[in-house]
This record gives C-alpha cells, sequence and structure tokens, in this order.
C-alpha cells in the first residue's frame, strides 16, 4: 500500500486573491470555498489527476522562509515565455542566494510565497 498527495494546504492573509493567481498558473478552477478558505484543483476535483490546494485564512505573520515550496513546469511554451506570462500574473522574482547559474527561476506569489519555474516542459495533464 502507498499514499498519494491529496491535498496541500497554504496558510495565506488573502485566499481569494491566492486562488486566482494560482488558477491562473495551474490552469486550476475553484472548487471549493467556505468563510476561511478556497480550494482549488484541476478540473477532474479532489482525487484526480493533481492535488488539490487549500488556501486557508490565517493571521498568523508570515515565515522568513517557508520549508516547503512548490515548482511548476511550462506545458506549452518554453520557459522564457512561461517566465513573462507568470510575472505578468503578479509573480515577482525572489533572491534566495542563486548564483545565476541556475536552470530555474525563483519567484514569489503576491503574498511572497516562494515558487521555481523550472526548465523543462512537461506534458499537460
Amino acid at each position: 500500500m502507498a499514499c498519494r498527495i491529496s491535498e496541500l494546504v497554504l496558510d495565506c492573509r488573502d485566499p481569494e486573491t491566492l486562488a486566482r493567481f494560482w488558477c491562473e498558473v495551474l490552469d486550476f478552477v475553484v472548487l471549493d470555498r467556505d468563510d476561511d478558505s478556497v480550494e482549488i484543483g484541476a478540473r477532474d476535483g479532489f482525487g484526480g489527476s493533481q492535488p488539490t490546494i487549500i488556501l486557508s485564512r490565517s493571521d498568523d505573520p508570515p515565515q522568513t522562509k517557508s520549508k516547503l515550496h512548490i515548482d511548476v513546469s511550462a506545458t506549452d511554451s518554453e520557459q522564457e515565455a512561461e517566465l513573462e506570462r507568470l510575472l505578468a500574473l503578479g509573480a515577482r522574482p525572489a533572491d534566495v542566494g542563486q548564483t545565476g547559474e541556475e536552470s530555474w527561476h525563483v519567484l514569489q506569489d503576491p503574498e511572497g510565497n516562494a515558487f521555481c519555474l523550472l526548465k523543462p516542459r512537461i506534458n499537460p495533464v
């Protein structure tokens, strides 16, 4: 037997804003929402092709560096074109000590959560 990642939970100040951002980045849709959280995921929903992401409202101060971050890869464009798209959506470049020789770009979402755009393209789900 084995487990499978079904959900990722991200604490945030503004679930709706982050839901819009990550839906655009990942081509996800809103699956559910309540007063304090928004669940987004692939169109096949919870338990489907990809884990869902729950954006959960938290008033706790953000951590300076999370111990977990998301890596994304473009599915239908080259890395540089995807970088431009992500920046237009509201991502910002982030400096986490990279040398400039890396094959990936380190970015932040609108709340400052770091994520990486990897170079290899992958097939869409």
